[in-house]
């Protein structure tokens, strides 16, 4: 929307008219309406944010807890509402269609890819409160949602003429050219499929303390952001030897939406929290991080920006593999964020401080590795 208003400043015949409405034209500018549209949310965020806390409280959407949970200080959050992922996709979407171009493919798919599996994870959110357990909705039907929505946007990338071309590329980072190209159907298909399950459930699996899960989704946003702008600029995109798509610049956009509407979770969601994200909110960001992550072929790239959730996803794959192999297990409790929160509580204790720190201390631990791996991801670009 606000790219019309410069378009509509363009075709202005007056000319003194246009002077004088001269600052219109930065509305053409990516960067600035990326910094509008992260301003929108974070707003909106804080202007909404208590209102939606007040209504999913009303609704009585309180979050619930295993009774056999590890981590008994967890359990004083049961009751604390869920779903706050609504909250999320609700300011991003307003402040997507205010501050990116209408029609543009990129922008469009990475918000559909998060409504998409928002509605999932929203599906799986209400059965949970409904049936007042943390057994929501079956696995199989969460896979084939996610399923479903790898094979619409791999369709749109085939289709699309801005990524038709590369769109079976397989890129892997430092390297200027692809790897395998053009991969087969079936396989370049299964690929895609591979990286929104696995961005999804990676960040559903970190959302386990307070603002852990959305503080470094933050840092991801942001790391996306860049690639975005330097995928969809022409200049930049020779210059980086990176795969060129135009009309990506978008995304760049749509991840200042992200973010600020990131920022303004966290407002909430930070210790203590006041809401929950829930799999609304989780499995939402991983759909919209790893449709854009292929959309401009930096799919790879994801393992180094994400690490913090590639760390999470692998402590619950190497637990599960370990205690059903040698009935053993290989961290005290997974995913890897619970054992570092029983070690520093025990830490606590043997030392006489309080332990009502430990949650934010490794919440603010993972963060920085967060940032770390996403300068790392941005840093892919110029090594090549």
């Amino acid at each position: 929307m606000l790219y019309w208003i410069f378009e509509w400043w363009r075709d202005l015949e007056d000319p003194a008219l246009r002077d004088t409405l001269s600052p219109l034209r930065l509305f053409a500018f990516v960067t600035f309406r990326a910094m509008a549209g992260a301003s929108i949310a974070f707003l909106l965020s804080l202007i909404v944010g208590p209102w939606t806390i007040r209504k999913l409280l009303e609704l009585k959407m309180g979050q619930p807890v295993r009774d056999d949970e590890v981590l008994k200080m967890q359990r004083k959050k049961a009751g604390t509402p869920t779903m706050g992922g609504l909250l999320i996709l609700g300011t991003l979407s307003v402040s997507v269609l205010l501050t990116c171009r209408f029609g543009n493919p990129f922008s469009t798919l990475a918000l559909a890819g998060m409504l998409w599996m928002g509605g999932i994870g929203f599906w799986d959110d209400y059965l949970k409160v409904v049936k007042k357990s943390s057994d929501g909705l079956s696995g199989r039907y969460k896979l084939l949602g996610q399923l479903g929505w790898a094979l619409v946007l791999f369709t749109f990338v085939m289709w699309l003429p801005e990524t038709s071309a590369r769109g079976r590329d397989l890129m892997l980072p430092f390297l200027k050219e692809p790897v395998w190209s053009p991969m087969p159907w079936v396989i370049a298909f299964v690929f895609a499929a591979l990286v929104v399950l696995s961005a999804s459930n990676a960040v559903n699996l970190t959302d386990g303390l307070d603002g852990l899960a959305i503080g470094c989704s933050n840092a991801v946003a942001v790391s996306y952001l860049v690639m975005s702008y330097c995928a969809g600029h022409l200049i930049f995109a020779n210059y980086l030897q990176v795969p060129f798509i135009p009309g990506s610049e978008e995304l760049a956009v749509f991840f200042g939406c992200l973010l600020g509407s990131g920022l303004g979770f966290l407002w909430f969601n930070c210790h203590p929290a006041r809401v929950f994200m829930g799999d609304t909110g989780s499995l939402a960001l991983g759909g919209g991080i790893a449709t854009a992550a292929i959309l401009i072929k930096q799919e790879i790239t994801l393992i180094v920006v994400g690490g913090v959730f590639v760390m999470e996803a692998v402590s619950v794959v190497l637990q599960v593999a370990s205690f059903k192999l040698t009935g053993k297990r290989i961290f005290r409790c997974a995913p890897i964020h619970h054992h570092f929160e029983i070690q520093a509580k025990d830490a606590a204790e043997r030392e006489g401080r309080s332990v009502a720190g430990v949650e934010t201390l490794v919440t603010i631990r993972f963060w920085i590795l967060g940032i770390i791996f996403a300068i790392l991801g941005i840093a892919t670009l110029k090594i090549r």
